[in-house]
This record gives structure tokens, sequence and C-alpha cells, in this order.
């Protein structure tokens, strides 16, 4: 695996650029979505109405959190180091994408993406699914052999793995891992600008 060579990196947002902040215990009981049901796919099968209510009370919460973000250890020298290489850097998250370009701002790493390389939950399917990948290749005219995913959880790998993506884990407060998904592990970006470095 050589990083190095790899041209497109694709970032996910909340605990990988940014220290975690969300608590989603909070958000599914704000919700009234139950402890272990994913809270995408739940607001997704209610009925319209109660869907858009839903995801108006989802959109303030994470505009909320957006203002307090914090970038991640060494997540704006990786993409400083990145940028300058001349590398395509993108965003997949599941927020919505006016949430991304706003935590952003807020961490100072507005300037390292084009506003139509931050694909949201609206742009294409959540992740686990790869079409936020996929599509932001396909912007790029780029093939997965080219592009590095970059995530904190399962969901981010399993994205970059059914894409054709090299994957990056970075490790999370919970100690979860995935290696079935993972081709490389790091503790910080800043430990995997050291190896971009080496």
């Amino acid at each position: 695996m050589e990083l190095k060579s790899k041209q497109c990196w694709i970032f996910d947002m909340d605990g990988t650029l940014t220290v975690p902040v969300h608590d989603f215990s909070y958000i599914r009981s704000e919700l009234a979505i139950p402890p272990d049901e994913d809270i995408l796919t739940h607001i997704h099968g209610l009925a319209e109405a109660e869907a858009v209510a839903r995801h108006a009370r989802l959109w303030e919460i994470e505009q909320e959190l957006a203002q307090l973000a914090v970038a991640s250890s060494g997540a704006l020298d990786l993409l400083s180091f990145l940028y300058e290489a001349g590398a395509r850097l993108g965003i997949l998250t599941r927020n919505d994408r006016e949430i991304a370009q706003l935590t952003l701002e807020t961490i100072g790493a507005a300037d390292f993406f084009l506003p139509e390389d931050i694909i949201g939950r609206s742009e294409a399917a959540p992740k686990p699914h790869p079409g936020g990948v996929l599509l932001l290749l396909g912007n790029w005219d780029a093939e997965p052999d080219q592009a590095v995913v970059v995530g904190d959880y399962l969901y981010d790998l399993q994205a970059g793995r059914s894409a054709g993506a090299t994957t990056v884990h970075l490790a999370r407060p919970d100690g979860q891992l995935w290696p079935d998904y993972t081709d490389l592990a790091v503790v910080t970006l800043a430990e995997l600008l050291g190896i971009l470095r080496q």
C-alpha cells in the first residue's frame, strides 16, 4: 500500500477531522428514536410530515454542534500537506452539506475543500453505501485505486472498501476496531501525516 501515490483523499467529518462531540444517545432521545436504531434510517422510515419535523430538529442539533467543533490532532496540518501536494480533497458525511461547511469554517479548514466536493446526506445515499465515494471519484475523473477514505467508524470503512478505495481507520475513544475493513489504522491524523512524510 503506497499512500504517497494516492491523489484523492476523502474524509469523514465528525470524529475524524473534528474531535467527537456528538452525543448520539441525546440525539436519539430528542428525536424519539430507539437506542439501537440508526438515526437516518429511522427518520427515513417515518411518514413524510413526521420525517420532515425530525429532520428539522436534527438539523438544529447539528448546527449547534458545528459551532462547537474543534479540529482533531493533526487535521489541519494533514489537510495543508495534501492540499499543497495537489491532492483532491473531499468530505463524505452523514450530516447535511451546509452543516459540514459550517463545521469546516469553524475549525479553519474550509479553504481546503471546494463546495462541490462536500458530499452530505442529500447528495448521496448515506454511508455505509459507497455512492458518495463513487460520486466524488466520478467528479474527479479518478479511479478507486487512486483514493483513500479516512474515517473513525465502521460506516466510513465499509463505504470506502465497497467503492474499491484504500481505507484508513482513525482510532476512536471507545477503542472499537474493524480490521476486516481497514487497510491502515492510526491513532491520530498527525500519525498519518508522519507516515506520508517518511
